[in-house]
């Protein structure tokens, strides 16, 4: 009988501590299961190039998101970028999204300028202001050939 109840407390201790490992594994490792932080607003960009899945959301310089996919608009053939936000921070529907490079040929990531509108925008919304990355190889080339 004592042998049966030492395995038992044995056998509930690994379980919490695989529990408490698994915890800390999901915080430490930034990662989110439940979603429940966040918000998910979409905007239209003519280009995206070098924006990849999980890039950086910035306001100001800080960090308030992260970019959750990237898809091709079939019928416009542009470029749909998904933002999963923070719910801590609150856009307007005059926020202008633009795609950024970190330093000279760094990552890119997406950066909001907000507006003063007083219309928040809700899950699933659209943020129609965006501008598009520069693409420094083709303002290469046409300095090059002499079209500027």
């Amino acid at each position: 009988m004592k042998k049966s109840s030492i395995e038992m407390m044995v056998g509930i201790f690994v379980l919490i501590g695989a529990l408490c490992v698994g915890y800390l594994t999901i915080k430490l490792g930034k990662m989110e299961m439940f979603g429940d932080d966040y918000y998910t607003v979409k905007a239209r960009f003519e280009s995206v190039a070098g924006l990849k899945t999980g890039a950086d959301v910035e306001i100001a310089g800080v960090l308030i998101g992260k970019v959750q996919s990237i898809a091709l608009s079939h019928e416009l053939q542009i470029a749909l970028v998904e933002l999963n936000i923070k719910k801590e921070f609150v856009l307007t529907d005059d926020v202008m999204a633009s795609v950024k490079t970190s330093g000279l040929i760094g990552d890119k990531y997406i950066q909001l300028i907000p507006g003063g509108s007083e219309i928040i925008l809700k899950s699933g919304d659209l943020i129609t202001e965006t501008e598009s990355s520069l693409d420094i190889e083709e303002l290469i080339s046409k300095y090059v050939f002499g079209s500027l």
